[in-house]
């Protein structure tokens, strides 16, 4: 959303919005001269011809309430930004259960390596971009498609780049079969298709797809194939892209996690069948440094590394933990806070699972975030299903934890979708 206000300002359109708190993101758009108000009030769209509002946005709120009972024009957020990449030519979207971000900004570091100028729109904010978007004045538009509650069919890709699929947003999706379907009516809007070949399931839900399919994974099927995967000395992967038998390129890259390996063969191959030269988004992985809490390093306390991490599915945890492993001696010591209270009740045994990889977890509330629990479930309950782990009503009595804990050459990721990054700043004492 901050990213549509900062494009639509930039036209020259008068933009205001609200938020439930202050924040860095608040700040930054009050700079650039967006009135943001706290708190939701019908009070705010006073004076503005339209509203653009998110699916986290229920009918009752009273800035829609106003704006609908008012004759203003209501905007889904989706079908905003679906009515602005129209104005672009070659338009890249980015969708699955896990990599959006990453993807999105991986493509967007290769466009920009070479000298594309593209315009981009990505859901977290990228280190090189210094936010999550830039505009460009090329023909090129690349876009993170986010699929909670099928927003992602009011967008118009020429090319989909499919990663993964897994049960999720169980508040919505209530079964694999409706996910499929999504995502190959998403899909379809495109003539071109990126998928992960290794996905069963996302191949399944491809299979009546009727425009160009190009499959990426290591498979011996798979049109762009990983192979002789390694490491670095620092740990971070490396492995040759063959296209269709030939070799294509080399890659190494400069972030950690396996899962990487599969992002940036995605990101390659989508660039890849839109005119970019292997070899030269090769190289540019080289300096891509990752998305903003993405297993970002966020400093040192007392000899212990500080890592933010934005996992908040049972596989994406695991990813995350296993990339995070590879970069300490010490003990791997796991903060997270759970993300809605319906996604931990429908996955909560693959949560159960998910942790093998830290000697030690522990765990904040769920954070609500659009929910209330009408499902008793709690952290407290996952703390007593997994051996040694431990719940903390408070990010202040976690902290205190931690501190007496953690020992020099230790390291703790902080992890979660919600306000969990709070810690991190009071763990590093900013």
């Amino acid at each position: 959303m901050s990213s549509l206000a900062l494009i639509t300002k930039k036209n020259g359109i008068r933009t205001g919005g609200s938020d439930r708190t202050d924040s860095d993101t608040v700040e930054m758009l009050r700079k650039n001269g967006i009135e943001v108000f706290i708190g939701h009030s019908a009070n705010n769209v006073k004076g503005y011809d339209a509203v653009v509002y998110t699916a986290a946005i229920p009918e009752s709120n009273p800035e829609l309430v106003y704006a609908k009972e008012n004759g203003l024009a209501t905007f889904y957020r989706g079908d905003y930004l679906g009515s602005i990449m129209l104005g672009y030519g070659n338009r890249i979207g980015v969708a699955g259960m896990h990599g959006k971000s990453t993807v999105t900004g991986m493509i967007s570091h290769i466009y920009l390596e070479l000298g594309l100028d593209p315009t981009v729109l990505n859901g977290a904010n990228v280190r090189e971009l210094g936010g999550a978007y830039r505009v460009g004045e090329s023909e090129n538009f690349i876009f993170e498609a986010c699929e909670y509650k099928d927003t992602f069919l009011s967008f118009h890709p020429d090319t989909a780049v499919l990663l993964n699929l897994e049960m999720d947003h169980v508040d919505y999706f209530k079964s694999m079969e409706q996910i499929k379907e999504s995502f190959l009516r998403y899909s379809s809007i495109a003539s071109k298709t990126v998928a992960n070949g290794d996905d069963a399931e996302l191949l399944d839900a491809l299979k009546t797809y009727k425009g160009e399919l190009y499959t990426f994974g290591k498979g011996e099927e798979c049109d762009f194939r990983i192979v002789a995967p390694g490491h670095t000395e620092k740990g971070f992967a490396r492995f040759s892209l063959e296209y269709k038998g030939g070799k294509l390129c080399d890659v190494t890259l400069s972030i950690p996690g396996d899962h990487n390996a599969y992002n940036a063969a995605a990101a390659i191959a989508a660039s890849f069948i839109n005119g970019v030269d292997a070899r030269s988004a090769a190289k540019a992985m080289e300096t891509f440094r990752g998305v903003m809490r993405r297993i970002e390093y966020r400093g040192e306390m007392k000899g212990v590394d500080i890592y933010d991490d934005y996992a908040h599915h049972p596989s994406e945890i695991k990813a995350s933990l296993g990339g995070l492993r590879k970069l300490t001696k010490g003990k791997l010591l796991c903060v997270y806070q759970p993300h809605t209270y319906s996604r931990t009740a429908g996955l909560f045994d693959e949560f159960a699972g998910a942790f093998k990889d830290a000697d030690e977890v522990v765990f904040a509330d769920i954070y609500a975030a659009r929910e209330v629990n009408t499902f008793g479930v709690s952290s407290k309950q996952l703390a007593e299903r997994i051996e040694g782990a431990k719940y903390f009503p408070s990010f202040g009595e976690i902290a205190d934890y931690l501190k007496q804990t953690a020992r020099p050459g230790d390291l703790i990721v902080v992890m979660g979708a919600g306000d969990i990054i709070e810690l991190t700043d009071i763990l590093l004492e900013k």
